[in-house]
């Protein structure tokens, strides 16, 4: 039987009583960083606004956005997407270019490794090569999978996830199935041996306390982290944006007297670490929009919540509908040949001011191994991304649902090197706006992560855009 949410969060310690977001705003401005995550999806800039993420790591691309002083740059690596091996390179070839790029701008940075609030991406091997990349092996690791904007909670270790009110361990959850990153254990010290297959023992993770956090403050939590080793991971409980402002200010004391940290966290910490609110909304006016043509969804994540938000939004709206048939995808002998096909479908609908949904198939098609799952998740990612490379007619805006599927699309099928992230359209779901240089400049793009929101999540984002626009 699963723990009530409020009766839990009842028992808790009362939340630290001052505000301390503009004391870290100030401390984080004097010390000139910029915060910069390499996000394993797209939707680790879901709490953000007004910030830029880059989808490439060019040298001279990261040196320029240095050099013009942000509080926080993303860097979009997709390794979520990768084989270990490959994601283990891509991080260390990331590091490399970063480490020259801070060098070039003189700008100096703070380091998130953004992952999925659900546990599921590189760990620790990830972080490992970009701390070996930065010369940074002595630095503490920081875990923090708190997702408050999700329900996504720690409490004594513990990850949960919360699920019609009700505190669900995350090895209870679908999530702890994927058959890339499936896990056994939501007590994160557990799970960090789990993950690291014994070589860091439960006993040796050090932890951040509710207790701590809440009663004892800053001090108490910078403490803490004094008695952490060098080298060593460290898990952080909360439940509220309030405990961990009292973290990053408890960090920020710890480094003032020479620790040094890496963090692997969910989105919701990275804005708090600049003194930033988390989530702010984007909110849009009303503007005339650049086409006149109906809007484009893509859905690609296979989790069940999609699957119920995309039957939710088929049953209450006029959609024309196209599904690829993952099964049929993988035996076709010319795949290009259809992805033409249905994007002159898709163009002439569009035209013709028809909403389009394009989906995948909802029975998952899985390998006989990590390895060859994830070669046919992109080998429909692919097909995805080639049907919007050959779509000739402008969407009024496109939601794009999944993180790998949204990633591969922002990056290969518009062609985009960077973005302007608006803001959450709702919690969670990101609005980013392409830049110059894309496929379709200026263009509205929704990065939808595949387990957030309820049932009516992909309706609403689609009515709460396309609403903003003047007939």
């Amino acid at each position: 039987m699963y723990q009530s949410v409020n009766q839990k969060l009842a028992q808790l310690p009362p939340d630290y009583p001052t505000d301390l977001l503009p004391a870290i705003r100030d401390v984080f401005e004097k010390r000139r960083q910029t915060i910069v995550v390499l996000d394993d999806d797209p939707t680790g800039t879901q709490t953000c606004y007004d910030v830029t993420v880059l989808t490439s790591w060019r040298v001279e691309l990261i040196t320029a956005e240095l050099q013009k002083n942000p509080s926080i740059l993303y860097i979009l690596t997709n390794s979520r997407s990768l084989p270990e091996n490959e994601a283990i390179e891509l991080a260390q070839e990331i590091g490399q270019s970063l480490k020259q790029a801070v060098r070039e701008s003189g700008r100096d940075i703070v380091v998130v490794s953004r992952s999925d609030s659900t546990l599921r991406g590189h760990f620790p091997t990830e972080v490992d090569a970009v701390a070996q990349s930065l010369g940074m092996t002595k630095a503490i690791t920081v875990l923090i999978p708190a997702f408050i904007e999700g329900g996504r909670y720690t409490i004594d270790d513990v990850h949960y996830l919360a699920e019609n009110q009700k505190l669900v361990p995350v090895s209870d959850t679908p999530f702890a199935q994927d058959v890339v990153f499936g896990y056994t254990h939501s007590n994160l010290k557990e799970w960090v041996e789990e993950k690291t297959n014994g070589r860091i023992q439960a006993s040796a993770v050090h932890s951040i306390s509710l207790d701590e956090i809440r009663t004892g403050g800053p001090e108490a939590v910078s403490e803490a982290f004094a008695r952490c080793t060098d080298g060593s991971v460290c898990v952080v409980n909360a439940v509220r944006y309030r405990d961990l402002e009292v973290v990053v200010m408890g960090l920020l004391l710890a480094e003032a007297t020479g620790k040094q940290f890496l963090y692997r966290t969910s989105a919701t910490f990275v804005p708090i670490r600049a003194g930033l609110a988390s989530g702010r909304p984007f909110i849009p006016t009303k503007t005339v929009p650049s086409s006149a043509n109906g809007y484009l969804v893509i859905v690609g994540s296979h989790v069940p919540k999609t699957t119920q938000q995309l039957s939710w939004l088929l049953k209450r709206g006029t959609y024309k509908t196209i599904e690829v048939d993952v099964a049929e995808l993988l035996t076709s002998s010319d795949s290009s040949s259809h992805a033409i096909g249905i994007s002159q479908q898709m163009g002439n609908w569009l035209e013709a001011r028809e909403n389009v949904v394009l989906y995948t198939s909802r029975q998952q098609k899985v390998g006989i191994d990590a390895i060859e799952s994830l070669t046919i998740n992109s080998l429909v990612s692919d097909f995805l991304v080639k049907v919007l490379q050959k779509l000739a007619v402008r969407p009024k805006f496109i939601v794009a649902k999944g993180g790998i599927t949204s990633s591969d699309l922002a990056s290969n099928g518009l062609s985009a090197e960077k973005a302007l992230v608006l803001g959450p359209i709702i919690p969670g779901v990101p609005v980013w706006q392409m830049t110059e240089g894309s496929k379709f400049p200026g263009i509205r793009y929704v990065v939808f992560p595949g387990n957030v929101g309820d049932e009516a999540a992909l309706e609403t984002v689609c009515q709460l855009i396309d609403t903003s626009y003047s007939d």
